[in-house]
């Protein structure tokens, strides 16, 4: 079957998202570029990721049209085209609404980078999207707009979403934010979150790019 191995890894990591408590219900959503076709591959909408089988991702073109599935995609399919298009470093998009990351949403405050891990996987403070209904092609192209150079975004009262030149890396990305939104919001509790300077940030996400021997499974 073809794409048969892009939907197996995107059903993968929609499991992941559920089973790490960083959606709730049918909340999200995981896509990843084909990997010889200029279609994507995305989790159908309002479905259970528990029951969900490989069959169930559906393949579309960037201008959302279902090229092969039986449901309708995601409702954020036009986020997930929209960054698609305007990066090609961009092979993995994760979407998820984990509570501590959403708390920062929420209140429109950005992550900082204040551990060595969140300097080496993401390397930059996350920013927060102004407040634009989701689904929406005003989300789409604002969240296009402001990736440049990013690996993770807040939208406002919303959620996180991490992109990676792979689904592995996008998966890494959104819990690392989740992690450093916990340890940002445990460390303002003791007195505050103290935030690594721009130069160490940018030196550690340098020196640990590509670290790693193998890709881990989800």
């Amino acid at each position: 079957m073809k794409w048969i191995k892009e939907r197996r890894l995107v059903l993968e990591a929609a499991r992941e998202i559920s089973d790490k408590k960083m959606v709730i219900g049918t909340w999200g959503n995981v896509s990843m570029r084909a990997l010889n076709d200029p279609y994507m591959l995305i989790t159908p909408s309002g479905m259970s990721y528990r029951s969900m089988s490989i069959d169930d991702i559906v393949v579309v073109d960037y201008d959302c049209n279902v090229i092969k599935g039986e449901w309708k995609p995601s409702v954020e399919s036009p986020l997930h085209a929209a960054l698609y298009k305007s990066k090609d470093r961009i092979h993995g998009i994760v979407h998820v609404h984990s509570p501590y990351a959403t708390a920062f949403a929420v209140a429109r405050r950005s992550i900082p980078v204040i551990l060595e891990e969140t300097a080496e996987v993401i390397g930059h403070e996350i920013p927060v999207l102004p407040y634009i209904q989701s689904g929406t092609i005003e989300l789409a192209q604002k969240a296009a707009e402001l990736i440049d150079g990013k690996r993770a975004l807040l939208m406002a009262n919303h959620g996180l979403i991490g992109v990676g030149k792979d689904l592995f890396q996008a998966m890494k990305v959104v819990q690392i934010a989740e992690r450093t939104a916990m340890i940002a919001f445990l460390a303002e509790n003791l007195g505050g979150a103290h935030v690594l300077d721009e130069e160490d940030t940018n030196d550690l996400y340098e020196k640990f790019r590509g670290y790693g021997q193998s890709k881990p499974k989800f």
